[in-house]
């Protein structure tokens, strides 16, 4: 099967989508799509540079940024002519569901959405905020209240971005770990935050669940199952 991957900027759900797909990667084709914001996580997950696993750069294996992509995302129209068997868009921010469920279509996965409605690709969406409260994985950060403010600062030296001053530049950060490993006093380090999901977010989730060619998923492991 050829299978289209959309990544947008959550990092909920990152990692253990990029697990699947690595996995269906070994028997179907797999394009990557990957939105602005969703450039700028996955490189501070330290999975952009991975994707290359995953999709190899051939005839529909490739990896499309939409930074590179163009405003009109011309390469979305193969959706119209019908050379993806499917297209998972894992894991979808609040702002993508809700430009979704309004016809919006002014990025590069919202375009492919688009189009893959209108050429009949079965789609599926794993949205990240759904109801209730959430545990998401976070980035490299620096913990204030340990840090010593060292004069000869180890991480910030060792950092091979050059991303730590008083703090992790998260646009910088590509998410090796390097800092952390070096922080005596364990000031930096990774994690999970918890948080509630707004009630508009989750009614539009519930919008997108009644659209027709679109299946809402539970968890990234779910399309095991589907291909």
């Amino acid at each position: 099967m050829n299978i289209a991957w959309g990544i947008t900027g959550a990092g909920h759900f990152l990692r253990e989508s990029y697990e699947v797909f690595k996995k269906l990667s070994e028997d179907h084709q797999v394009t990557i799509l990957v939105s602005g914001a969703g450039e700028e996580v996955l490189r501070m997950y330290g999975l952009l540079d991975k994707l290359v696993e995953i999709s190899g750069g051939s005839y529909m294996e490739e990896i499309f940024l939409e930074s590179e992509a163009g405003r009109s995302f011309p390469k979305t129209g193969r959706f119209l002519l019908g050379k993806y068997d499917a297209l998972v868009i894992s894991p979808a921010t609040s702002n993508t569901v809700a430009k979704i469920v309004h016809g919006i279509s002014d990025s590069l996965i919202t375009n492919a959405v688009a189009q893959a409605a209108k050429g009949g690709t079965s789609v599926y969406i794993m949205p990240v905020d759904v109801s209730g409260e959430i545990k998401s994985e976070m980035p490299y950060f620096m913990d204030r209240e340990m840090c010593e403010k060292c004069d000869d600062c180890i991480p910030k030296r060792k950092c091979p971005q050059g991303a730590i001053d008083e703090q992790i530049d998260l646009l910088r950060c590509d998410g090796c770990g390097v800092c952390a490993n070096y922080c005596p006093y364990g000031a930096i380090k990774g994690g999970f935050i918890e948080f509630r999901v707004r009630e508009i977010d989750a009614k539009n989730v519930d919008m997108l669940r009644s659209m027709k060619g679109i299946t809402v998923l539970e968890h990234p492991s779910e399309m095991l199952k589907v291909f």
